[in-house]
């Protein structure tokens, strides 16, 4: 993989009609379209919330590249969410309902992760607001080490294009980003951890935590969706435990390469527990770019 060169982060208009496309997008397929389609459902909560702490950060960044860079990456994601929530509205059009799990991201990303922690006053008064902040800071980078090496497994994998075009577009160009600005989140947080040793050992703690609410809230996006689709497939993936899906996703990604592999996933996130980890080495910048210049839905938008 290649380490990327500077280059500034821009945001970029993108047009997806998704009026066309089927919910089971990816054919004979069920587990895995509604398992990608779940992640509409999350991420413009959690995208929005990255853009409210991010801007909350901005006032702690003295290197002038890194807050050219962290504001990229807000206008980026500011994007990315309302991509998803024109994903939401597909999936509302064709009869989901998607509000009830909305409800439970609103309440992760804006309550237990808002400006009072967990939503205890005496946490609050406990914990200094930059302390918070910063916490915050870690959970984003740790979520982004999840969205780039999806990307740079988006970028490599050829298991969406007997799917969908639009929808595989929507997440290609998103996934494309996301390994576009990859350095970002943790490079921040490294900028805003008082000491080197801090800054490693507090990742691993937040990896703790995140890694395990990161598989259970894609898992439960999937099922959500599984739960209200009447297809004699669906069925079992809406009452599946999250040990199950995994080993559905395992031998899915093997098999059609829909879906990553979570073997994949748990290999690459062993990656951060090394003192010398970095995501600059963890996808290729080029790669994305390429993606993105000819991705319909941003080619669409500059026409």
């Amino acid at each position: 993989m290649q380490a990327t060169s500077r280059h500034t982060l821009k945001a970029r208009r993108v047009k997806f009609d998704l009026s066309a496309s089927p919910v089971h997008w990816l054919p004979e397929d069920v587990f895995s379209s509604h398992l990608v389609n779940g992640i509409h459902l999350l991420l413009p909560a959690g995208e929005l919330w990255f853009c409210r702490v991010y801007n909350k950060a901005l006032p702690y960044i003295t290197d002038p590249q890194l807050r050219e860079d962290v504001e990229g990456f807000i206008r980026q994601e500011g994007i990315h969410a309302q991509a998803h929530r024109h994903g939401e509205a597909w999936l509302r059009a064709n009869g989901y309902d998607v509000d009830r799990y909305r409800r439970t991201a609103d309440w992760l990303f804006e309550q237990f992760l808002g400006e009072a922690p967990f939503a205890l006053p005496l946490l609050k008064k406990a914990i200094p607001a930059k302390q918070w902040l910063i916490f915050r800071v870690g959970v984003v980078a740790a979520i982004e080490h999840f969205t780039g090496l999806l990307g740079d497994w988006a970028m490599n994998s050829c298991g969406w294009d007997d799917g969908d075009p639009v929808v595989a577009d929507l997440f290609r160009w998103h996934l494309a980003e996301e390994v576009e600005h990859r350095n970002v989140a943790f490079d921040l947080y490294e900028h805003l951890c008082a000491t080197e040793a801090g800054f490693y050992l507090s990742r691993q703690a937040i990896m703790a935590i995140v890694f395990p609410l990161f598989i259970y809230f894609i898992a439960e996006g999937g099922r959500s969706l599984a739960r209200q689709d009447q297809s004699p497939a669906a069925i079992p993936i809406g009452h599946a435990g999250i040990v199950r899906l995994l080993l559905q996703m395992e031998q899915i990604g093997r098999r059609t390469d829909h879906v990553p592999p979570f073997s994949l996933v748990v290999t690459r996130t062993l990656r951060w527990l090394s003192p010398r980890f970095h995501p600059r080495t963890e996808g290729d910048t080029e790669q994305a770019l390429a993606y993105i210049a000819r991705s319909p839905a941003a080619r669409a938008a500059v026409a």
